[in-house]
This record gives C-alpha cells, structure tokens and sequence, in this order.
C-alpha cells in the first residue's frame, strides 16, 4: 500500500531519503544539503511529493501505535518522491513534474503512477490546464508509465543554456 502526501517540513528521516534516492535518479546531481531542502519544502511554486510504502509488515501497527499517529497518515519508509513546480505566466497557470524516482526495491509496484496522479491533481486544482515533464529516451518503463497515463509526446525542441558556474 502506497501512501503520497505533500512534504511540510524538513526532517531527519526526510534528509535520508533524498540524499538515498538523488542519487539513484542523477549520477551527476548532488543531493540537496538541509537548508537547500527546506527552500524546496518552503517555496510557493514547489511541492515534493513522498511516497511511503504503509505495507511494511507489522510497521504500520507499531509505529502508529508508538508515534501515536492518525489512521489516516502515511507512516512508512519514504519510497519516491516527485517535484511538482506550478507557477503563473501572462498566458496562464503552467505546471511541470520534476526529479520523479523511486526507490530501485520498490520500481514496478505502482508507487511512480501514484505520486504523478497526486501530482496532476494538485496541478488541476492550482489552475493549470496542461502539465509538462521530460523523460530520457533511455528510461523506457518511466516512459511507458508516462504514456500509460495520459501523457503525449510533444512535438517541440527543447533547449538548454549552461550557466557558467
């Protein structure tokens, strides 16, 4: 059972995950030190999106009974996580998914579907009318999700400009 919710603050257990999981989505990125962590967690336009797995056998009993969490809360190990940037322009409200990864012991159980359809939702519920992402060709299974779910590859160009550092 896969639980997503919207990261509200910054947290030891938070930390790990991500500096676990960048890595396994970038070779090259490193991960976000605390307080590059809590400008993401803290910024208007962004939300980062956790996946935690509930389905941990006898963890979900045990550690709600410990933290005294709601029934209604994830309280599982982080497994994925997803960035949702929205963000106004002159011609509307625009939204992109960004750093989407999930962890490589829980890949092909649904937990990458789950964090893009809370993602799409939120989108929709912020205004926008389109939500764009890009995927390596190379990453075949995100690719299929992504088609999977409605999305449809467009026909454009897309540039970079490296800054220099």
């Amino acid at each position: 059972v896969v639980q997503v919710s919207a990261a509200d603050e910054v947290t030891d257990e938070l930390m790990k995950a991500v500096q676990s999981l960048v890595p396994q989505l970038s070779s090259s990125a490193e991960p976000p030190n605390r307080r590059e962590l809590e400008e993401i967690v803290g910024a208007q336009g962004a939300t980062l999106f956790l996946a935690r797995d509930d389905a941990v056998e006898g963890l979900e009993r045990v550690a709600r009974a410990e933290l005294k969490a709601d029934p209604g809360q994830p309280c599982g190990p982080i497994v994925g996580m997803l960035t949702l940037i929205t963000f106004r322009i002159p011609t509307g409200v625009r939204a992109r998914i960004e750093d989407v990864v999930v962890d490589g012991t829980m890949r092909g159980r649904g937990v990458a579907s789950e964090l893009t359809r809370a993602a799409l939702e939120l989108a929709a519920a912020r205004g926008a009318h389109t939500v764009d992402l890009t995927s390596r060709p190379s990453r075949e299974a995100a690719n299929r999700l992504y088609q999977h779910l409605g999305f449809k590859q467009r026909e454009t160009s897309v540039y970079r400009f490296e800054l220099p550092s």
